[in-house]
């Protein structure tokens, strides 16, 4: 059975028991939304379009900071693999060190 819930509270249909959805900390609730009873048409049309010419600089950001995570993960990626890459380089001069006196000893 693929039903969402538990036993002790099972998922319902009546949207009034229906817990609310988390929402997104960047979204405004009603509440911060200021009451525009008292301001005119032109106001109202002014300040959609300077959210409007603000929404590409938004963009631009988020894209920038996925970019920047992107280049911080592949360089650790890097070092990673570079780190990597000398451990087998010391750990091959330690044998052949080890080769070296065991060698040295015998003779």
């Amino acid at each position: 059975m693929n039903t969402a819930g538990t036993i002790d509270r099972p998922m319902t249909r009546d949207p009034q028991q229906r817990p609310l959805p988390k929402q997104d900390p960047t979204m405004t609730s009603d509440s911060d939304i200021p009451n525009h009873r008292g301001i005119d048409a032109d106001s109202l049309r002014q300040n959609r379009t300077r959210q409007m010419q603000l929404m590409p600089e938004s963009l631009a950001r988020a894209h920038m900071n996925d970019r920047l995570y992107e280049a911080e993960s592949e360089r650790r990626a890097l070092r990673v693999t570079s780190a990597r890459r000398l451990q087998r380089r010391a750990e091959r001069a330690s044998l052949r060190a080890r080769r070296a006196l065991a060698m040295a000893v015998m003779q």
